[in-house]
């Protein structure tokens, strides 16, 4: 036994200190780590001082050694304790539990027994003292705060009687609540499932006791008095689960005396009536449980009660306070356990598809979601990793990367397509068919990971990007208007930036060196410095110094001023509307900006760097450097001018420190969807946010499927997906699934033009083998390109209602004869999961099969290369034809240190070509490259084929005609 412990031990029975001050501790007021767990301590240990009245007993002495069993049954729990916490930090070294004791006035030499117990057993312990006269409010609120802080695992209460109302008790979290002393706990001890729950460790100290005294419960009688809450509750299901017959009992009960005649055993609860005395029988074994927290004095039995086997307070209390660090143990062993990866425990959706098939929105509303937060239970996120928005969308937080960082990824699948109509071909839509049949119907944990559509093409021509038909997200309105408010999160960082720009332009135009830099490093209460990021431009400066009044007039100019110039700015601000209007403006005509004004334009805000960086940052910290390093003009000398040279990067981070986040929703089955980032597919690499799908994989376990979505044909989005992101990730994709129509497949056969908002041609709603036969080429050479790559490709063909047999089993054969894998034809849109359940079955196969996953181009090939590698290999090129500025912005960018980015195409997606009219497969063309700009800190080069708008235009009839909204019942009409 320890020195620690046999102190413990005989504290426990020691004659009180004489009178004068108590001996005060130093104890944080705040504890250091966070949680929760409870206790109601007045059950707890007790046992440290007596009271001096002159009966003390022998038993109580001056050197008299504690009780023999219960020293055993003390060492027992405690070495018990400790060596399963050792076994638990030797698989987790950094896990160390801690508990926090909450307690009103003071008890200082209780304090020394917990604090003892605790660091014998490898325990961390911290008491929080209020004043003795805290209110309830006052109590509740320190139980919230420590609630909340998962650093705790276990949560006591050391507060007088009179506190302990149900409103206290039950704030406690019951998966902390060490106790046991909450409703949740002590239902599930009645329930009969106590290893789900904590026990009272004082009930349990009296049961404990009892058993190693030789005591028999069985069949015996016995008599709780003057417990209450829940140390009776506890007491009196123990007892009966030992098949004794127990009576609860107050002191002032009639028939006491007659009870107390009877009994076998009797346990009190609390200070007993010196009459009572003479009314217990000999040979009945007494328990004394009962402690007064405020004076901090023990109430033990008279020593002249003529009864056997009476076991002191001393002994319940001190055995309770070993038995609450074993639960502190368990609370810790669970707290580990839930950090693992878990086996989902879904509650998936039933669809009823109607036909004919109702619009979008109506089968959106027709569905109920399940609360967000049971959903994120169900797939084993915890309730600190999630943060609510609403009943069906929430965001969840990075940490759990750090959880599940142990956790092997499951499989990784990358929906793409063969070159689209203008009406696309549902990509979005076999992404979440496939999904509902894998978890709904396959019972294989799957997420779906897609991009947060612009409002600009909701109110405009394409809709929403929901899905559609029985394989949707749901609230789809949610889904395609605001969501979470990331893209205004984006729209705000991204015209911060712009005014940030302009008005230094502004000011360094009109100040002095001198003047311009007392503003910018001003003194604030007499005090000069520079802020951080300042600090960083002058070590990029060459600047060693950090004092601001020791700079020399060459370093306080070349600090000052970033001589931008305004030729070069390829910053525009930007909107999440498409407005025509603002493709080119003129900004700084007021009075005010003194004659500084020049030619402008508006994005739409998806196409902004910023969208980009958050689509493939990693984390918070890489976030923030990327958009430190974004480069957003250069300056007289050539040189690029980023945002750290502006000092916004901060401001933008703190913008964006919510929108890092993915947007967790669900689809019509009630299976999990991320819904996040969403960069255009031309100028920008067009795919959902790495974050999203990093998370996912590791929620989904090594035997799930995380499917994700790539912009546009796969020439375009998987070529992008495979060489940015996957480089940016480090994630290796196990197939490709590449969705085809047959009305897409006519198009490039031949076909009538497809127009959005204009009738089909009879050629597309009637079999027509041929059209079909000759356009499958678009796809024989898509399924080449993925295997450019060594990703094993399963072709979807999403059917629609007027394709026919003969033209669907055409389509699976030639993608077949191809290459591909396999190629299903899928029914989601009419049907749900249950359509493309072998299109799943297909995917588990393809991916059981492996990947053999290679970059297309090495990224420290010269840019010319890169971009010739692309052109040929993907598009089917003959060669590339540079303009002057495209040449010249290449060798700007080479010399500035960038040409080791990868490339980021932007073309028309309507045809392999920089043509959109030439369908099919394109040959022997030359790719003009107009223009090449740069987005450093989202880390790509991006040629511009032609010419590319990055602001839509609204048409002469709009979505927004259909748009509208119910008044009485809040529904928004008119979405799809």
């Amino acid at each position: 036994m320890s020195v620690r412990l046999s102190l413990v031990l005989r504290q426990s029975c020691r004659l009180p200190r004489p009178p004068g001050p108590p001996r005060h501790l130093r104890v944080p007021i705040r504890a250091s780590g966070g949680g929760g767990g409870g206790g109601a301590c007045w059950e707890g240990l007790r046992g440290q001082r007596r009271q001096q009245d002159g009966q003390a007993r022998s038993s109580c002495g001056p050197g008299h050694p504690a009780p023999p069993a219960r020293d055993s049954i003390v060492k027992e729990v405690i070495q018990n304790s400790k060596e399963v916490l050792n076994l638990l930090q030797e698989k987790n070294p950094t896990f160390q539990p801690v508990l926090v004791i909450i307690q009103t006035g003071d008890d200082n030499l209780m304090q020394e027994v917990n604090q003892n117990l605790a660091e014998e057993a490898g325990l961390n312990i911290s008491h929080i003292c209020l004043p003795p006269d805290s209110s309830e409010d006052e109590i509740i609120d320190e139980i919230l705060k420590i609630n909340e802080d998962n650093r705790v695992h276990g949560l006591a209460l050391q507060i007088s009687e009179d506190l302990f109302s149900n409103k206290i008790l039950n704030a406690l979290k019951p998966e902390k609540d060490v106790d046991g002393v909450t409703d949740i706990n002590l239902g599930k001890l009645v329930r009969g499932d106590a290893h789900e729950c904590f026990v009272s460790p004082v009930a349990r100290a009296v049961i404990e006791l009892l058993g190693k005294s030789g005591v028999s419960l069985d069949g015996k009688k016995v008599l709780v008095i003057g417990a209450h809450g829940s140390l009776e509750a506890a007491l009196q299901c123990l007892f009966q689960r030992k098949g004794s017959m127990t009576m609860i009992s107050q002191w002032k009960t009639p028939q006491l005396q007659s009870k107390l005649q009877e009994a076998d055993i009797v346990v009190l609860g609390s200070p007993k009536p010196e009459e009572i005395t003479v009314w217990i029988q000999p040979g009945t074994t007494v328990l004394n449980c009962f402690h007064d927290f405020l004076s901090g004095k023990l109430r033990c039995s008279s020593p002249e009660v003529h009864v056997n086997g009476l076991i002191a307070e001393d002994d319940v209390g001190l055995l309770a306070a070993a038995l609450r660090i074993q639960n502190m143990v368990s609370s810790g062993r669970r707290w580990l356990r839930e950090q693992q990866h878990r086996r989902w425990r879904l509650h998936c959706l039933k669809l009823q598809p109607l036909s004919p098939v109702p619009s979008d929105i109506e089968i959106s509303r027709g569905q109920t979601p399940k609360a967000v937060d049971v959903l994120a239970k169900e797939i084993g996120l915890l309730a600190d990793e999630i943060e609510i928005y609403g009943k069906s969308k929430a965001k969840v937080r990075l940490s759990l990367l750090e959880r599940l960082r142990d956790q092997a990824d499951g499989k990784y699948v990358l929906v793409a397509g063969i070159t689209p109509t203008p009406l696309g071909e549902g990509k979005s839509t076999v992404t979440i068919g496939l999904v509902q049949a894998l978890t709904a119907h396959l019972h294989v944990n799957s997420f779906a990971c897609l991009r947060q559509p612009s409002q600009g093409p909701t109110f405009g021509v394409k809709g929403g990007a929901a899905g559609g038909g029985y394989a949707q997200v749901i609230p789809m309105e949610e889904f395609n208007l605001h969501l979470t408010g990331d893209i205004h999160a984006i729209t705000a960082a991204n015209n911060l930036l712009a005014a940030a720009i302009d008005t230094r332009i502004l000011h360094e135009n009109t100040q002095t060196d001198k003047a311009l830099y007392n503003r910018l490093v001003p003194s604030v209460n007499g005090v000069r410095e520079f802020s951080e990021i300042q600090l960083a431009r002058l070590k990029k400066l060459g600047i060693n110094k950090t004092d601001p009044g020791t700079l020399t007039e060459e370093e306080v100019s070349k600090f000052a001023r970033l001589n931008i110039d305004p030729s070069t700015i390829t910053w525009q601000r930007v909107l999440d509307t498409n407005d025509r209007f603002l493709r080119k403006i003129t900004i700084g005509q007021a009075s005010t900006e003194k004659g500084y004004s020049r030619q402008a334009q508006f994005d739409i805000a998806v196409a902004s760097e910023i969208m980009a960086v958050l689509a493939l940052t990693d984390s918070l910290k890489d976030m923030k450097e990327r958009l430190g390093r974004m480069v957003v003009a250069s300056d007289k000398n050539g040189q690029p001018v980023t945002a750290d040279d502006l000092g916004v990067t901060g401001a933008l981070t703190v913008l964006m420190k919510d929108a890092i986040k993915p947007n967790l929703m669900q689809t019509l089955e009630g299976t999990p969807v991320f819904v996040h980032a969403g960069p255009f597919a031309n100028i920008a690499h067009g795919n959902s946010s790495v974050l999203a799908d990093k998370i996912a994989l590791k929620l989904v376990g090594e035997e799930g499927f995380v499917v994700t979505e790539a912009g546009f044909g796969a020439d375009i989005g998987m070529e992008k997906f495979f060489n940015i992101k996957c480089r940016a990730s480090g994630l290796v994709p196990n197939v490709v699934v590449l969705v085809a129509t047959v009305r897409a497949l006519k198009m490039h056969g031949g076909g009538p033009n497809v127009t959005a908002g204009v009738p089909l041609k009879k050629e597309y709603t009637e079999e027509n083998i041929q059209l079909v036969a000759d356009g499958c080429c678009n796809l024989q050479k898509q399924i080449q390109i993925a295997q450019l790559f060594g990703v094993p490709v399963v072709v979807a063909l999403n059917v629609f209602k007027t394709d026919t047999r003969a033209e669907i089993d055409l389509v699976c054969e030639l993608a077949k004869r191809a290459g591909a894998f396999d190629a299903v034809p899928c029914y989601h849109w009419s049907v749900g999961g249950k359509g493309s359940v072998d299109l799943a079955r297909a995917v588990r196969e393809a991916a059981n099969k492996g990947s053999h996953f290679q970059f297309l181009y090495d990224v420290q090939l010269p840019i010319v290369q890169k971009i010739r590698t692309i052109a040929q290999a993907v598009y089917g090129a003959k060669d590339i034809e540079l303009s002057p500025e495209a040449q010249s912005k290449i060798d700007r960018y080479t010399q500035q240190g960038f040409g080791n980015l990868p490339i980021c195409m932007a073309k028309t997606h309507l045809s392999l070509s920089h043509q959109p009219e030439k369908k099919g497969v394109p040959r022997d063309f030359i790719l003009p490259i107009s223009d090449v700009r740069a987005s450093i800190g989202a880390g790509f080069i991006y040629p511009l084929v032609g010419t590319m708008s990055t602001m839509p235009g609204l048409p002469t009839r709009p979505c927004f005609y259909d748009i509208d909204l119910d008044t009485e019942t809040e529904q928004v009409k008119g979405l799809f």
